[in-house]
């Protein structure tokens, strides 16, 4: 189900989106398609690319890392900004979001390893990133926000 608010105000530029993701492994490609759509309706196709390998991060995460449903909430910024935040069932907030929204300094990953990098990339391409633990649901299940934010890049 994808909902939009209400502008904040009449004339507002800002805008929010959620959409209620199953836990099924199509999730992420489901929630790049919609952040594609979403970004082309408001003239934001420049932050395209990057937010859909963060978002692609995020979402797998949620669904590989939890075990019931997440959700994806984009929200337009001033200055043509994108908060995107996923939210999920885990309590659990993963390295480097447990570390709260400190200046990124890359783990090293061993060069074998399967695993692990997704988040510290997001930590590295997006302007601003963060998490917030979250108490029980209607449903009775604790969980996480982890969250990021991009915006337009300066000329060169």
């Amino acid at each position: 189900m994808l909902t939009v608010s209400p502008p904040q105000s009449e004339g507002s530029p800002f805008w929010s989106y959620a959409l209620h993701l199953p836990y099924d492994p199509r999730a992420a490609r489901i929630a790049r398609r919609t952040l594609r759509a979403v970004l082309a309706e408001h003239a934001m196709t420049e932050l395209a690319e990057p937010a859909e390998l963060l978002t692609s991060e995020l979402v797998t995460n949620a669904y590989r890392h939890s075990k019931g449903p997440a959700a994806l909430r984009l929200r337009s910024l001033d200055g043509g900004r994108l908060r995107l935040s996923v939210w999920d069932t885990d309590p659990h907030i993963p390295p480097p979001f447990d570390r709260g929204h400190g200046p990124f300094r890359p783990a090293v990953v061993p060069g074998e390893a399967e695993s692990g990098r997704g988040l510290f990339l997001v930590c590295h391409y997006a302007q601003a990133w963060g998490s917030w633990p979250l108490g029980n649901d209607i449903f009775g299940r604790d969980g996480k926000l982890l969250w990021f934010e991009l915006g337009p890049t300066a000329p060169r």
